[in-house]
């Protein structure tokens, strides 16, 4: 596959930010967000088989490296859920290269580790969605994004205008499903991101089903850059449900790193 398969939307001026989905969907799910980064040049991704981009084989450096290929040199990094995963991949794996670091709903680890005591999604519960992608995509889509949403006092708006956007791209590819499953069992990076020396702003919903609460008090803190806000009423989609309180802190650390 030819790097140049990956689709990016460019929209803006200034400071390059690089911004990448989550699992299951495209990058239609940040049109919300072009007018809150009107004052940079955003490279917003179809992630490796999700939107207008063709599948990728290859784990999550694989990805991390067709990403890079075709985007500046010097810019912030940033990503929801499992695009945030990925950012961080990059940030460890290109230190000269990712200026900062944004990650939105994510976790370095998405996998419960029941062994370790660490908070996250259920393995039978992936291991679910797994089996449904050969059975009725449609309907695993849906899902899925059904529990993005819940716990969000606007949970059936938010559904709905997940959705809306997702849809108006392609269905992604059984294989890229596949492959995003297997990072999001399989990547841990905990240990790793103790090594980063960079700003980095988390993003958490308080009500995350996916990412759940106990996750943001056992993170590493890494760099002393690094900054957590937390949404108390948002879930797993907090640009959707709380735009205001995060543009307001996303800008602000924005401003103050640049």
């Amino acid at each position: 596959m030819s790097q140049q398969s990956l689709h990016i939307q460019t929209i803006g001026q200034g400071t390059p930010i690089v911004m990448l989905h989550g699992w299951g969907v495209n990058n239609a799910v940040f049109q919300p967000l072009h007018p809150l980064f009107q004052n940079y040049c955003v490279h917003y991704v179809d992630l490796p088989g999700f939107g207008d981009s063709h599948p990728l084989a290859g784990d999550i450096d694989t990805w991390v490296d067709a990403i890079a290929a075709q985007v500046p040199t010097q810019a912030i990094w940033a990503g929801w859920s499992l695009g945030g995963l990925i950012a961080t991949r990059a940030a460890i794996r290109y230190p000269a290269r990712v200026i900062a670091l944004l990650t939105i709903a994510s976790s370095p680890c998405f996998m419960a580790r029941d062994s370790e005591a660490w908070p996250g999604i259920a393995p039978q519960v992936l291991a679910q969605f797994s089996s449904q992608i050969e059975q009725d995509l449609g309907k695993m889509v849906d899902r899925f994004l059904a529990i993005q949403a819940m716990g969000s006092a606007t949970a059936k708006q938010d559904i709905k205008q997940l959705r809306d956007l997702v849809m108006a791209k392609p269905l992604p590819d059984a294989l890229a499903l596949k492959q995003g499953l297997q990072m999001l069992s399989n990547v841990d990076l905990r240990q790793a991101v103790t090594t980063l020396d960079l700003p980095w702003l988390r993003v958490w919903g308080r009500l995350d089903g996916l990412v759940p609460r106990r996750v943001p008090p056992l993170m590493p803190k890494g760099s002393p850059r690094v900054e957590d806000l937390i949404l108390p009423k948002a879930a797993h989609a907090p640009f959707l449900s709380h735009p205001v309180p995060f543009a307001d802190g996303v800008l602000s650390w924005l401003d103050n790193i640049i």
